[in-house]
């Protein structure tokens, strides 16, 4: 997982897995989910992120893996 902030345009990105996106699809209001070919979502597109969250307040909380 991935995380890319773009100052200039105040756009958070998460990729969730390699590979590029062939749709997308806004699910609310500047929150738009992209979709590989096989249907899973590779990424999530937070726009306008500063006015959504406190992006200099970061943290994972607990990261159980297997």
């Amino acid at each position: 997982m991935q995380f890319d902030y773009d100052k200039e345009t105040d756009s958070l990105y998460i990729t969730l897995a390699p590979g590029g996106s062939v749709e997308s699809e806004e699910v609310s209001d500047n929150i738009i989910l992209n979709f590989n070919a096989q249907g899973r979502v590779v990424g999530i597109d937070l726009q306008h992120a500063s006015q959504q969250s406190d992006l200099g307040n970061f943290f994972i909380s607990e990261l159980n893996i297997y």
